[in-house]
Parts: structure tokens; sequence; C-alpha cells
């Protein structure tokens, strides 16, 4: 067990709980959509950064838990059921399955990853809905709706479709909830010239009665909670920017229930036929899932004085975290754990356009796996290329050049450089031992060397402590630059023959640096770091540890200091291999188009073979 928490055995596993005076750290990720398989504007978006973040907080030693899981309720998993000629429960378990085959793949290490179709889910948010109630903060109204006559139904949010009312937008496929094109939450009446999803009809409009919370009235509550907590929580400047959007614009009442079937069921008798919307029961999903994890989730989910709630997700999710979610624990005037940290990203663009589960395009997780291209690389090249403050651009050719000039060339060249050395025989390197080494401090050129590496592991440490994460990455591969400049300094193939004390010194500090770049990067590339520690000959069960108790961050300080004299280092070989122009042609070609065109080029290859070879037995 973690020697930070104090946990419980549950499910052959140890759970971790708060400690009092320790850092208690709980990790979330927005809950990604049971609609498709996931894609990697989904994967960097929230599920991966939430990833490193963890990862880090537990190299700290910090009693830190990530929980995620799959949103399973609402109208897209209806739409997909029907897509599919299943039930919502069949489709949420496909997909739960092949959403966790696919974060499995990405070494994406959660403590629980759950999913929303749960009785944990309907306990905990009927119980949240009865205390909202009591407090006086729900309403009943009666709404305007879209109902398709043809499909005898009223029309839930994502079942309508039309043009974006914003002057300008011009989006003539903007859902009923939200355009995707300007961010824009709307309301399915707004829409012009709506149609149902199903059928393409026009619907019509019927009245239909609903609760609201009301927003407005625990508007003081909520604006004090985030006037603090966005300041001492260091917010992302868009999470910021559309919070205030919001107030902003003064908050209204917001609808909690919807004319559905698949959710969980509303606890009233007046509407028991409907269910909870999902933006109101999806973040509630966390504290269920947490709930999975331990029956003493109240320990985490109601101790703001010792536990630290770090948020993950994309752009399009902040004001649903940020006042609807707040808004709702507030209401129920009980002490939870609220928000103190909230990590943004914007959308990650598809060379031609934007990644879209419901249409299809871009790369998705199954599909990097088809690809041959290592997880670290696509670890690496995701987090590089992490929207933080704009969209970013996925292109092939960008992949190629980060993996061949900052992989292989900056970082596996060091460390293929170092050790290769270190293992040629006695005469020409060390014949695989690591030696004995001193004078550190009296010889300028090493001394100068880790004084920028401890201003380095300082700077990364501030930027990962800020949820910095490019930031930290890209001055975690800087050390790997100065590693490859120090040995062009030192010219260690001369001194090997004309300075053995000085060759051994600036030889023992690189290898402390393999190791120390390992470390560093193990939240980014785990795998990575794993295949360090074989070439080092150190067992995978060895802890790479940044704790300042245990002196770790000094001992980075003076690399030398890092592996012990006469430790027999592993067979190295080459971390990276080049992606050549010919197999960047062949992928764009392959991913080109929507998942549903790819199948169909598909089909039609494999029938062109199928005649060709008939036409062969002929």
């Amino acid at each position: 067990m973690d020697d930070q928490s104090d946990g419980r055995q549950g499910n052959g596993r140890n759970l971790k709980l708060p400690v009092p005076g320790k850092r208690n750290i709980l990790i979330t990720s927005a809950l990604p959509y049971v609609n498709n398989i996931p894609h990697l504007g989904t994967i960097i978006g929230c599920v991966l950064s939430a990833d490193v973040f963890a990862r880090y907080c537990r190299l700290r030693g910090y009693n830190a838990v990530y929980i995620c899981g799959t949103d399973e309720y609402g109208t897209a998993t209806e739409t997909k059921a029907r897509e599919e000629n299943c039930t919502p429960q069949q489709i949420c378990d496909k997909y739960y399955a092949i959403h966790k085959e696919v974060y499995d793949w990405f070494d994406i290490c959660f403590d629980e990853f759950g999913r929303t179709s749960t009785p944990q889910q309907t306990e905990v948010c009927q119980s949240i809905f009865k205390k909202l109630m009591e407090n006086g903060w729900l309403t009943e109204n009666t709404m305007q709706q879209l109902f398709c006559e043809t499909c005898n139904r009223f029309l839930a949010d994502r079942l309508v479709e039309g043009s974006c009312p914003v002057l300008d937008c011009n989006n003539d496929s903007a859902r009923g909830d939200q355009c995707d094109k300007c961010g824009k939450l709307l309301n399915p009446t707004e829409l012009k010239d709506p149609r149902c999803k199903i059928c393409q009809a026009r619907p019509c409009i019927r009245d239909t009665d609903h609760l609201f919370l009301e927003l407005p009235l625990l508007k003081d509550k909520l604006e004090e909670y985030i006037s603090d907590i966005s300041v001492a929580g260091s917010w992302s400047q868009n999470a910021i920017q559309t919070t205030y959007a919001w107030l902003k614009e003064g908050l209204k009442s917001r609808c909690i229930t919807r004319d559905l079937k698949w959710g969980v069921p509303v606890p009233h008798e007046k509407f028991k036929d409907k269910v909870f919307y999902v933006w109101f029961d999806a973040p509630i999903g966390y504290i269920s899932i947490t709930s999975c994890y331990t029956p003493d989730w109240e320990k985490w989910w109601k101790n703001p004085e010792d536990v630290e709630l770090y948020q993950f997700m994309g752009k399009d999710n902040v004001p649903f975290h940020t006042v609807m979610f707040p808004s709702t624990l507030i209401g129920t005037g009980e002490k939870w754990t609220l928000m103190k940290s909230i990590s943004v990203t914007e959308y990650l663009m598809y060379e031609a356009g934007k990644f879209s589960k419901s249409k299809g395009t871009g790369i998705f997780g199954n599909d990097v796996q088809d690809t041959n291209i290592p997880v670290e690389v696509w670890r690496y090249y995701l987090l590089t290329n992490r929207p933080e403050v704009s969209d970013t651009l996925f292109t092939w050719t960008d992949l190629q050049a980060k993996l061949n000039t900052e992989l292989l060339n900056n970082l596996g060249n060091f460390i293929n450089r170092v050790l290769s050395f270190i293992a040629k025989p006695q005469g020409l390197g060390y014949g695989s031992i690591i030696p004995d080494a001193s004078g550190a401090e009296s010889h300028s050129l090493t001394k100068r060397f880790a004084e920028r590496i401890g201003i380095c592991v300082d700077q990364y440490i501030e930027a990962m402590e800020k949820v910095k994460l490019k930031q930290a990455l890209k001055i975690a591969m800087s050390i790997s630059s100065e590693g490859n400049a120090y040995l062009q300094e030192s010219q260690f193939w001369k001194l090997y023959k004309q300075d053995q004390a000085s060759c051994s010194l600036v030889v023992k500090t690189s290898a402390g640096l393999v190791y120390l770049l390992a470390c560093l990067l193990e939240p980014f590339m785990p795998s990575f770091s794993l295949k360090v520690l074989k070439e080092l000959n150190l067992p995978p069960e060895n802890q790479f540890s940044l704790r300042v108790e245990n002196g770790d961050l000094e001992k980075a300080k003076k690399p030398w200091e890092i592996l012990p004299a006469g430790h027999k280092i592993g067979t190295p070989d080459p971390l990276f291999k080049e992606l050549k122009d010919e197999e960047v042609e062949a992928f764009r070609k392959k991913f080109s188009g929507s998942q549903a065109e790819r199948v169909a080029k598909g089909e039609a290859e494999a029938r062109k073979l199928a005649e060709q070879l008939e036409q062969t037995k002929v």
C-alpha cells in the first residue's frame, strides 16, 4: 500500500483514504460519453492529462486518487442504441469495454474507472435531488419543447438539429443543447429551421412540465466560491473567462429533468415518468464512481478541509463544472469537497477539421493501435500538442517531426550514447559497470551542469504543481538537450584515454541523468521509463520518486550520486525508431475521411480483392 494513505482492503486491492495532515488529492477526468470509440481529442482533453497529473502526484508521495468512468445516460445513448438496433444497456456495455481497452493501451492508470449506469449513481443522484428539494432550490415550470409527431415523442436536446441562432455563426448543424462551432449553449426551441434527428421531419412545439434548479437564488454563494477558489486554485485562463461570461450574462433557472426513459428516475410522484437531465447527473458520476471504489467515499467528497479536488476537461464542459455542479452541491447545504483546480483544454483539430465522435472524423483510440507507433510516442505527441491556450492541429508530418527530432535525435540519442559507452568492454568502455567517481564539486564543467539541472528540476516541479503539463514536459526534455551538450563539451571519448578520473565522473553523472530523465518523464511516457529501467538493469518495481522527505529532489541536483558505483547495467537498445516519409503518407491516406467512409473503403477493397481471387481461380 502507498505509505501516504490510510487504506482498507477491497476487491483484492488497497484503497486509499484521506490522511489528515497529508496532501490528499482527488483527481477527476470529464467522463467520456459511450456513444463511440474515444478519439485523440477526448484522450488529450481530459483522460491523458489527468493521468499525467495523477502520476506526478504519486511521484511526489501525495495521497492521490484518480477517478473516471463512462457517462452512459441520456439521448446520445438512446440514439446510438436505435442506430445499432439494440438496448441502451447493451450499447453501454459494448462501449464501456472499448473505452477501457483504449485507455489501458494508452497506459492510463485510474484508481477507479467506473460507469454512471449503476445503482450507486441512482442512490447518490436521488439523495442530492431530495436535499435540493427540501432546501427550496427546485421549482416546477411548464416549458415549451419540440415534439415530433412522426416519431410521437418529445425530442431531447440532442435529437434536434438546426441552424445556430447566433449572428454570423452560420452553423446549420447545431445541436439542440449547444453549437459546436461557436460554443453557445442553446435551448432546442432557439434553433432556426429545426429538424428531428431521427426522421428529419420538422417538429412542432408542445407544453411539458419539468423541474428547474434555481441558479439565480444560489448566485451569491456561487460567486463567493468562484472568486475565492479561482485564485487559490490557479484556474486556467480559459476556465475563468468562460465562467465569468456565464455570470455576466446572468444565471438562469436550468431544467434538470428530461422526457426520456434511459437515465436516473426522478423520485417525485408528478415526474416519475421522467429522468434527470444528463448534465445534472453526469458530474454526480464522479461521486458515485468513488462510492464504487470505497464505501468510505464521503471521506473524499465531504472533506473540504483535508482534500483538494483537481478536475480535467475540454472547454465545452467548463460551465457545467464551474457553475452547475458547484451550485448543485452548495444547494444541498452539506459540506462537500468543491473543486479547487480546473485544467481546461481547447480543441485538438485533425488536419482538415475538428475531431468528432458523432461524425466519426479524426484518429480514434483503436486506430493508433493499427499504426505500430509505440504508445509512448502517441502520449508524447499529444502532450506536446496539448491545446492549453488555443486550438492545436494534429498533422502526421508534425508527429513525424516530433518523433524523429525530439525523441529519437535528442532523448534517445543521449541515453543511447551514455549507456552504449558504459556497455563497451574494458579498454573501450566500462564493461557495463557504473564507474566510481569523486571530485564533482571541484570539476567546473560538471558543477555548472548540475546547477543548470537543479534549476530545470525546480522549474519542472513548479510547472507541474500549477498543472502546466506542456511546459513541464518541455523543461524535462531540455534536460536531455543539456545532457547532450554536456557530453559534447566534456569530449568524454578523449577523456577516457587522457583523464580516466574526469571521464568516470562525466559518465557516472550522465548515467544518473538517464535515470533522472526516466523519473521526470514517467508521468508523460511511463512505458518509455520502464524501458530505461530495463536498460539500467533496475527492477520494474523500482519506484521513481520526487519526495522532499526522502531527499530525492536534492539528489536530483547531484546526478553523480543517483546510481551507485559498481552497478551493472543491462543491454542498451535504441528506444525510438525513425518514422519515414512513405509511412506518413500511408497513414494520411488510411485515416482520411470519417470512420464510416473508412469502413466502406475497406469493404470495397475487400470485395475487389475477393473478385480478383475469384478471377484467378477461373
